[in-house]
């Protein structure tokens, strides 16, 4: 409970490096996340230095694309004064961890019932990785935030790291330069009910 109530969202991070045995441990913990019929159906690709640059013009390049050009996502352009900040966010970070499902497919394939109940089970189990990363991070002592606006630039984001499957989102993680305070919760008797 402990990493659970200290874990934040980390938007400022000092420029140190996180030891790559540090991100294995998160990885490993990841990776023992319960997932539907045991298919395991994450990947996670770090990225560092010169090559995270690279992935973030790649992002940028989508960013501005959706913006200017071609619109994907035509109904939820306000979000994208958000995205924009985020990139910064994740130019600042000095580790991006890329999550993959690698039973998926682009968000724009079209998919019958079966697939997205599949698709579905998959992103739950992936969502239960994440946050076993989310957790050892900060019990390590590093900062993370959990990105899905990656969507704005999901084609640019899916060539340019070759993607196979479906890009599911991002995390950024680094030593913390912000102590924010917590965020507001629901009041447990509004997300509870017994029956």
């Amino acid at each position: 409970m402990k990493a659970i109530s200290e874990r934040k969202s980390i938007r400022k991070y000092k420029p140190d490096n996180v030891k790559k045995e540090d991100i294995i441990t998160m990885i490993q913990a990841g990776a023992l996340a319960p997932s539907a019929k045991n298919r395991q159906p994450w990947k996670y690709i770090v990225y560092e230095g010169a090559e995270k640059d690279d992935l973030l013009d790649a992002m940028e390049k989508g960013l501005l694309r959706e913006r200017d050009g071609e619109k994907l996502l035509p109904e939820s352009q306000a979000g994208l004064p958000d995205a924009f900040h985020t990139l910064q966010i994740m130019r600042e970070a000095p580790v991006l961890i890329i999550i993959e499902n690698t039973n998926g497919q682009s968000p724009y394939a079209d998919i019958d019932a079966d697939g997205r109940i599949t698709e579905i089970c998959d992103t739950l189990s992936i969502g239960a990785s994440v946050q076993n990363i989310l957790l050892t991070a900060a019990e390590l002592g590093y900062g993370t935030l959990w990105i899905a606006n990656t969507c704005f630039a999901y084609h640019e984001l899916a060539d340019f790291i070759g993607i196979k499957g479906q890009l599911i989102g991002a995390v950024s993680l680094g030593i913390a330069d912000e102590h924010p305070n917590p965020r507001p919760r629901k009041d447990i008797m509004e997300i509870l009910e017994f029956r």
